[in-house]
């Protein structure tokens, strides 16, 4: 089932906008917080420690390695990396993560290692109250000092609405990221979108058909451009999942441009349509039809929006599909 919330149609918008990747100036896409040099720092030692290491981020500029052991702060700091030593290692935090896996399905609730506390961050929106959240509470204890808890304003939901955008039937979404496949184009946006609809527009005119989808589980769906007639923009020249700490912009239908910074990597979220799986997330806001949204900083791609919770006048959380799952599981590159 779809959202329920709805807003009334947004005018004025250009079709330049609607076939584009939704890319516009902003103070940290000119400035950032770090370099990508980070990111790919970041993503390298994770790859090559696993559980040895307990995450990173970047902090005053320098990215910083959790360990426990002296032998992976000396791989971390011989890569270029500060360290930091902890209680919680990575096969600890990871064991807590696959115990939620399994037993936290309350919608309404979300997880993820947060770095910096060097614990598994359990979120409970406002909808999880009375059994239900006695019951998350107790899970949450079973796992000592390797999980907290939080309540988070508002409800954990997609960001789906009607309106003015790219649309199918009633349903208004944000379009992500322009692809392609040799010849072929398409356009990405979140799998909460594309399940609601083959034929999607811009309002006017007809962009395309729906050639993939996958929600819950993933977030990602695509789009095959029918429309020969409109310009199709990028903009983007690599893609990949940003470190925590890294500032981050992200575009949407109904609040334009946003920014913010990322928080947690892997993040599960329990929305009442279903469970999804290593999502991003950030402190960027979000309100209902900035779905499937790009997150990006720069020329770098970075995730396409799937929910959260609040919204942009009081604050909240937003969660995003990372972009590089999408052009795996397609066979597309970003343009």
């Amino acid at each position: 089932m779809l959202n329920p919330m709805l807003r009334r149609p947004i005018v004025g918008l250009a079709v330049g906008v609607l076939v584009a990747s939704g890319l516009a100036a902003s103070p940290a896409s000119a400035a950032p917080l770090i370099s990508a040099d980070h990111s790919a720092l970041a993503s390298s030692l994770d790859a090559k420690l696993g559980d040895r290491d307990a995450g990173s981020f970047v902090q005053d500029g320098k990215l910083v390695v959790n360990v426990t052991d002296a032998a992976t702060a000396a791989e971390a700091r011989a890569a270029g990396a500060t360290v930091r030593y902890v209680a919680n290692s990575g096969a600890t935090l990871a064991a807590a993560d696959a115990n939620l896996k399994t037993t936290m399905r309350v919608p309404g609730t979300a997880f993820s290692v947060d770095p910096v506390s060097n614990k598994v961050v359990v979120s409970v929106d406002e909808s999880v109250t009375g059994a239900e959240l006695a019951a998350v509470q107790a899970t949450v204890a079973k796992l000592g000092d390797a999980a907290r808890l939080e309540s988070i304003p508002g409800t954990l939901s997609p960001l789906i609405a009607a309106g003015d955008a790219i649309y199918t039937g009633g349903s208004r979404c944000s379009l992500g990221f322009n692809v392609r496949s040799g010849s072929t184009n398409y356009f990405l946006t979140a799998g909460h979108c594309t399940n609601a609809g083959t034929t999607w527009t811009n309002g006017s005119a007809t962009l395309g058909t729906r050639s993939g989808t996958s929600f819950p589980g993933n977030d990602y769906g695509i789009v095959r451009y029918t429309n020969t007639t409109i310009a199709k923009t990028g903009g983007f020249t690599s893609a990949s999942t940003p470190a925590v700490g890294t500032a981050v912009t992200r575009r949407g239908s109904t609040t334009g441009t946003r920014t913010g910074s990322v928080t947690q990597l892997n993040a599960t979220v329990n929305y009442s349509q279903g469970s999804v799986s290593g999502l991003i997330r950030t402190t960027v806001c979000a309100e209902p039809g900035d779905s499937g949204g790009p997150l990006y900083r720069g020329s770098a791609a970075y995730g396409l929006t799937s929910g959260g919770s609040g919204n942009c006048s009081s604050g909240g959380v937003t969660y995003f599909q990372p972009v590089t799952e999408a052009l795996n599981a397609y066979g597309v590159s970003i343009f």
